[in-house]
């Protein structure tokens, strides 16, 4: 009896430890409708939405930070034309605004950034897997089945967790999880001849550049001495060819002139001040004025900055990013720490080398490093500035000619509207002289569609994936839409069709995208509020014009704006009529780009429906910040209803120069 217990026990036993590690391996498992895989802007919007439109959620962030380069140190936004920033885009930095007492605001702190990402979080209620990085995905066909991530910090087999869903969302920079889905992409850039495109490719051009004679050879005149930190010995190749060249990274550089709250730039670990011996022959050619010679500093709140790269000699690092793409984690590591030792040895040396002028250094020592900004990372940023890594080639690749509308995508998701952009990719030796490779700076276009087709992959590739970050499109039309309010939108439409898929059990390149804009249009904060309502000066249908206006095509809201310049005779006046879908209370705003020659004042009717209010907008009153056209100006808050047609007419009554008519906003009062 005493040997049949022992045995039964023993049974018992051996029960339980045979079931334990299975119990242990499902707690390492996570499913869900939607995984997002990168925590950048875009990635916590397509969270936030996914979430709000009653889908289970998970988001991947390999690092420590929410939000990116947008809460990584690039504050100072790169708009192009506030037209194109819609839905949840718009409410971020509507938010920003709120925090500094303003309607909205393109210019802040990282860590306000970063609070804003982390309170979307808290109020979707979506789970968030910090410090985990993809090893591993798995597929059946061309379909997604799941990927596998490790702890980034220490990797053991573990920790790993696998995620199942059935939508993927790949947010990164890097777009690491589409790479290593299968589906198609890029590196660096491709021929001019490829896509028909003109400044694609192999350029030489002034912007960001050395002047001439400047010597390239660590002894001048002697080429047997060896080439100067920085230069490569790749010799230039014809215009316009494609390589696998990237163009450069950098660090956004956050730094303070407020003495309680700044840290002094210190001597950085590994510091070779010969990497900048090319910086002092630029400036033997072209003398000190000030530190604006080298840095972009754009003034934040609060005494900081958001300093980017600068002329021929700066913070971007040329050519040492070409490996970043492909590199595995620890390649890419080494990477980034040659960055921010280069980055931080680059300010210690404009503060302290002697050969440095005395001025110079002492304007560099009012900055230091801000003691309230990344206070878990040496008030450093942990967001190296990847501008452009892998590019997927997709249903359809955005390129030069939709940029500049010579073709329009008619399923658009989405709009991009910045200056077709490309850092430097190289520095070479050109004619005996240095000069850097690959800078391009073409705009003078309008807001134009980034295409749906531009953000999935191939059906034969993928079906349940989508890629709005690392999207479809050449390297000179990525330099263009590449930018953080464009990815926060293209994340939110990405989400959007994502949920459309799973409802109708569809690949994602059969999702309707005209349903997508509807809902886009008719729920813009994925919470069902009651939209706001725009009228822009382009919306025949809602706009009544009186008199001779002339048609401004660049530096407003939206693709064009009116301008009168009539400063007597008759009252020529623009009507701007909303269509009012929920009665209510509005804050209204019109529009005021920049406009030389401006008139001093401004009259505005407001018809509520049934009073007529009068204002007097002071030019001299519109402040305008940070890199936009022009800004909001608030007229007040009316009642409205959909049964009495409301306006706003902006007239040349008594101006005394140019009058504007751009947009008008209704803001239903929250």
């Amino acid at each position: 009896m005493r040997n049949f217990k022992v045995i039964i026990l023993l049974i018992i036993v051996t029960h339980f430890c045979a079931i334990l590690p299975a119990r242990a391996q499902s707690t390492k498992a996570i499913e869900t409708d939607v995984c997002i895989y990168g925590g950048t802007c875009a990635g916590v919007i397509a969270a936030y939405t996914a979430k709000k439109m009653g889908k289970t959620v998970v988001l991947v962030e390999p690092g420590n930070h929410l939000g990116g380069m947008t809460s990584g140190g690039l504050g100072y936004t790169d708009i192009g034309n506030k037209y194109v920033v819609t839905g949840l885009a718009r409410d971020f930095y509507r938010k920003i605004g709120q925090h500094y007492g303003k309607f909205e605001q393109w210019i802040f702190e990282p860590k306000v950034a970063e609070a804003i990402f982390n309170q979307y979080v808290k109020t979707a209620g979506f789970t968030v897997l910090m410090q985990n990085r993809l090893i591993k995905v798995t597929k059946h066909g061309n379909l997604v089945t799941g990927m596998v991530v490790e702890n980034s910090l220490k990797p053991t087999a573990v920790t790993n967790i696998t995620i199942k869903a059935k939508e993927f969302i790949d947010c990164t920079y890097e777009g690491d999880l589409m790479a290593r889905s299968g589906v198609s992409y890029t590196v660096g850039r491709e021929a001019n001849s490829q896509y028909h495109e003109t400044i694609n490719g192999v350029e030489v051009m002034d912007g960001h550049q050395f002047p001439d004679g400047i010597d390239p050879y660590k002894i001048p005149g002697d080429p047997k001495s060896g080439l100067l930190w920085g230069i490569s010995g790749d010799g230039l190749q014809t215009k316009g060819s494609g390589d696998k060249k990237v163009q450069a990274y950098n660090f956004r550089i956050t730094l303070t002139n407020v003495p309680e709250n700044r840290i002094d730039i210190a001597k950085p670990k590994n510091y070779d001040p010969q990497k900048y011996e090319l910086l002092l022959r630029l400036k033997e050619k072209d003398p000190w004025k000030s530190i604006n010679d080298v840095l972009i500093i754009s003034k934040m709140p609060n005494g900081k900055t958001d300093i980017n790269n600068k002329g021929g000699f700066s913070t971007d690092m040329i050519g040492m990013n070409w490996e970043y793409p492909e590199a595995d984690y620890q390649k890419r590591l080494k990477i980034q720490q040659a960055h921010e030792t280069y980055t931080k040895g680059f300010l210690y040396f404009l503060g302290n080398d002697p050969r440095i002028p005395a001025n110079i250094r002492n304007e560099m020592k009012q900055w230091g490093y801000p003691k309230d900004e990344y206070t878990d990372n040496g008030n450093w940023t942990p967001q190296l500035y990847i501008r452009e890594a892998r590019r997927m080639i997709g249903q359809l690749v955005m390129t030069q000619q939709y940029c500049q509308g010579k073709e329009v995508a008619n399923d658009g998701i989405g709009m991009a509207a910045y200056t077709m952009d490309s850092h430097n990719c190289d520095r070479q030796v050109v004619d005996g002289m240095a000069k850097n490779e690959g800078n391009v700076e073409v705009g003078g276009f309008g807001p134009y569609p980034v295409s749906y087709r531009a953000i999935v992959p191939k059906p034969a590739e993928a079906t349940n994936i989508l890629v709005p970050v690392c999207l479809s499109a050449s390297h000179i039309a990525y330099g263009s839409i590449r930018m953080e309010p464009v990815f926060m939108v293209l994340g939110q439409s990405a989400a959007v069709a994502a949920c459309q898929a799973i409802d109708r059990k569809i690949a994602v390149q059969m999702v309707d995208v005209t349903a997508v804009q509807k809902l886009l249009k008719n729920n813009p904060l994925a919470d069902g509020r009651t939209p706001e309502v725009l009228v822009d000066n382009d919306d025949t249908a809602h706009v009544q014009i009186t008199g001779d206006w002339k048609i401004a095509q660049s530096g407003g809201y939206g693709p064009t704006y009116f301008i009168d310049t009539a400063k007597a005779g008759p009252v020529n006046s623009v009507k701007f009529r909303p269509d009012i879908v929920k009665n209510g209370s509005y804050n209204v705003y019109a529009y005021f780009p920049k406009a030389k020659n401006a008139s001093a004042k401004t009259h505005i009717t407001i018809f509520d429906g049934t009073n007529a209010t009068e204002k007097i907008i002071d030019q001299g009153a519109i402040q305008v910040e940070g890199q936009t056209s022009g800004e909001w100006v608030a007229l007040g808050l009316y009642s409205l209803s959909k049964s009495k047609q409301a306006y706003v007419q902006i007239s040349n009554k008594n101006a005394d120069g140019v009058t504007v008519a751009d947009a008008v906003l209704f803001v239903p009062a929250r």
